[in-house]
């Protein structure tokens, strides 16, 4: 991998990784851009004991732009994107309309590939792996940021989850506090801890394996199951066999692993539905520990994958009991899910 670090015009920093060596990146920001200016603050909530971004400089961020007008696509003679290059493998920018900024966090955009019309589950192997390692180098990179205590590197794909631009990207969060769904894991291993003196992760993992029936797929070194209590409809969980704290620990026999299981569990999710069907939007989210607190060394890196598709052309919608009292009803049981996941197996 080669990683080339630039500027764009405004002074936002952007990096290209590249599969080969010998790949020059040179080209210029030729924009006329005025420097980002933007209102992140983030307020902590007395009653529930977690923290909001307030960001009222998103409102004006670029909202479903024509195909020709693409801000993540590569620039071209008469049109200059936020990728001065007219290629690229993978790219990484400072979001220019960030939820969190200065001493707030940081956040950047991941951009997969230069093909438009592409999506992850396209991406050849060695794509795929070129991203993970654009993960595993920004995690480290944040890391070292006094503002940032916990990195989030996730995709949002599809308009139903709400994504504004069709490009093939994801988003890394660097949040200058550990997110609360985090503290409640690191809260439940610290429990188990006490009360079995084992671990919680390699033991969630082990019952998956010994029961058998939500495991979608195992390689040598990742295995993928549903959850036995998932939240929704089709929800996969993606572990390392190795238990690592986040993406830096990986070994080379994982990192190696890796793109043929993902790849394989994106192409699964796109045929839950049958043929026929738009393709399956979904979330993907890495679970990284935070760094520098209590129970770090207890935390399992893991993958969340799961869509809010429910059935043929309906969703899942957040509503009064999820929305209101954070207590999830799913419509699809585990088993069923994951019966359905490995049924699509592609060929």
């Amino acid at each position: 991998m080669k990683k080339t670090v630039t500027t764009l015009a405004d002074g936002r920093e952007l990096i290209y990784y590249d599969s080969r060596d010998d790949v020059v990146r040179d080209a210029v920001d030729r924009r006329p851009l005025d420097p980002v200016s933007t209102s992140s603050e983030v307020r902590r909530d007395p009653l529930l004991g977690d923290s909001v971004a307030i960001a009222s400089h998103r409102q004006g961020r670029i909202y479903h732009p024509p195909a020709d007008e693409c801000p993540l696509c590569p620039s071209q003679e008469d049109r200059h994107s936020e990728i001065p290059e007219p290629d690229y493998d993978v790219a990484v920018f400072e979001n220019r309309f960030p939820s969190l900024a200065g001493d707030s966090g940081r956040c950047e955009v991941v951009c997969f590939t230069s093909d438009h019309d592409a999506s992850f589950a396209d991406l050849t192997e060695e794509q795929a792996g070129l991203v993970l390692e654009a993960w595993t180098d920004r995690t480290a990179e944040l890391a070292e940021l006094p503002q940032v205590t916990q990195v989030f590197c996730f995709e949002n794909r599809g308009a139903e989850i709400g994504v504004t631009l069709g490009h093939p990207h994801g988003q890394i969060y660097g949040y200058p506090f550990v997110t609360p769904r985090t503290e409640l894991m690191l809260r439940s291993a610290a429990d188990h801890r006490a009360a079995t003196g084992g671990n919680l992760f390699d033991d969630l993992v082990a019952r998956e394996e010994a029961d058998g029936s939500r495991i979608v797929l195992a390689g040598e070194h990742w295995v993928a199951f549903v959850p036995y209590a998932a939240h929704w409809p089709y929800e996969v969980h993606l572990y390392p066999r190795r238990r690592v704290a986040d993406l830096r620990e990986l070994d080379e026999a994982a990192r190696t692993e890796f793109p043929q299981v993902y790849l394989e569990l994106l192409r699964r999710f796109d045929r839950i539905f049958g043929p026929g069907e738009p393709p399956t939007p979904y979330i993907s989210a890495w679970h990284q520990a935070p760094f520098g607190v209590e129970g770090r060394e207890d935390f399992a890196l893991h993958l969340e994958l799961f869509t809010i598709r429910r059935t043929s052309g309906k969703l899942k919608f957040l509503a009064g009991s999820e929305s209101g009292m954070s207590v999830f009803i799913n419509d699809v049981p585990p088993e069923t899910a994951a019966q359905r996941l490995r049924e699509v197996a592609s060929e």
